[in-house]
């Protein structure tokens, strides 16, 4: 009765508007701003090339050619193809033999401060060489990919026309460094693959601008998950910032599956980064060592607690990139947070971190909580971006 001589409006859960989405707090606000919008890249001084017109062309184009593959089958598409969320939809990576992990998809992926789900790579071109000579993916050798370029016209030509004579390359170094500078030239490609505003952004920049129309950017299901997100959920504490990750290495707590191999995760990367060839201490890199981007190099360790953890993947795009986690283990987004609302069984390798706890969750709140991270993609790539330029050269002058 109190409610009818009163009014409805006082009959409302605390917190919540009179559509039933939430009336964000000024903290809640602050968290929500922290998220959004998403900025420009940040720069990679270890890859002079990295926003040349002209490497990104010709590191697309090198993108969609198989011909970077030891059987001329198999391209880097094979794996983060444009139309399935620039990855490949299956729980393990898929080229020459079949991989142990999963294939992460190269959504903004310039944002990444290590790559790889062991973080065993320290940039974008750096990762590269992994696949390319890796005998599961796509099997080459630099010998072997240099021996193609020159006897290849096109190749050469869109080589030449970045790095300069192919005719330089005279021993080991020169080779390694001819491989190094594809892979650079395929960073400044992939550094473009940025996602555009999301619905998710569009409500902050609403909210941010006082606009009155703010709530209905967003539904209100996934108004809720959001505020379950960066609130109760806790999910803020590891996907945090315009990325909607922390860049670093959890321990989460996955059980080992039925025939797994034992994956030792970010303790075997950080052996594996500073013992890199390729990394930004190396002679293929083109920053100065006291450069302060290579800094987390510097400060790396081997530590025993990163045993069984693995990178913290963005958010952004989540719905289109799964299957999920290192070992594709999850086919859809309500199976992760399931296990996260319940993480009872013990991890294969380490200890599961102590900030995961059981959430408790009701089945509504998980829901919610999936509707937020749907709000949280962009639609399709550029499809200027998403297949084969006609010549390896173009792009324009360098940069």
């Amino acid at each position: 009765m109190g409610c009818l001589s009163t009014g409805l409006s006082s009959c409302r859960p605390p917190g919540q508007n009179a559509n039933g989405s939430p009336d964000f707090t000024a903290d809640e606000r602050t968290k929500m701003y922290a998220l959004s919008p998403l900025p420009s890249p940040p720069p990679n001084p270890s890859n002079r090339y990295a926003d040349s017109a002209q490497a990104a062309h010709l590191g697309q184009y090198l993108f969609f050619d198989p011909r970077l593959s030891q059987n001329q089958k198999i391209n880097c598409a094979s794996c983060h193809n444009p139309g399935l969320g620039w990855s490949d939809q299956r729980p393990l990576a898929q080229g020459m033999g079949t991989g142990t992990r999963n294939s992460p998809s190269l959504w903004n992926v310039a944002y990444q401060r290590w790559l790889f789900w062991d973080g065993r790579a320290d940039s974008l071109w750096a990762q590269t060489q992994g696949p390319l000579f890796s005998a599961h993916e796509m099997g080459a050798s630099p010998e072997l990919l240099y021996q193609r370029f020159l006897q290849t016209p096109e190749l050469k030509q869109g080589y030449e026309a970045v790095f300069g004579p192919l005719s330089s390359v005279k021993g080991p170094q020169d080779i390694h460094r001819f491989v190094s500078n594809i892979g650079k030239a395929l960073e400044a490609y992939q550094r473009k693959i940025i996602s555009g505003e999301s619905d998710f952004d569009r409500f902050v920049k609403a909210l941010r601008n006082q606009e009155p129309n703010a709530s209905t950017q967003l539904s209100v299901p996934a108004q809720r998950g959001l505020r379950l997100f960066i609130g109760a959920g806790q999910c803020i504490l590891c996907h945090q910032g315009p990325l909607l990750s922390d860049g670093a290495f959890h321990n989460i707590g996955l059980p080992a599956l039925p025939g797994s191999l034992q994956d030792l995760g970010r303790s075997d990367g950080i052996t594996k980064v500073k013992n890199s060839p390729w990394n930004g201490l190396g002679a293929f890199s083109d920053s100065a060592a006291d450069d302060p981007w290579n800094d987390k190099l510097h400060y790396v360790k081997t530590d025993p607690n990163m045993l069984g953890a693995f990178r913290t993947p963005s958010l952004r795009e989540v719905a289109q990139t799964g299957p999920y986690m290192h070992d594709g283990r999850f086919k859809t987004l309500a199976e992760v947070i399931q296990f996260y609302n319940a993480p009872v069984a013990p991890p294969a390798l380490g200890e599961r971190e102590d900030t995961l706890q059981p959430l408790q969750l009701t089945p509504e709140d998980m829901q919610d909580l999936e509707a937020f991270l749907r709000s949280l993609s962009s639609g399709p790539p550029d499809p200027a971006l998403s297949r084969q330029p006609s010549s390896p050269v173009g792009g324009g002058s360098e940069k």
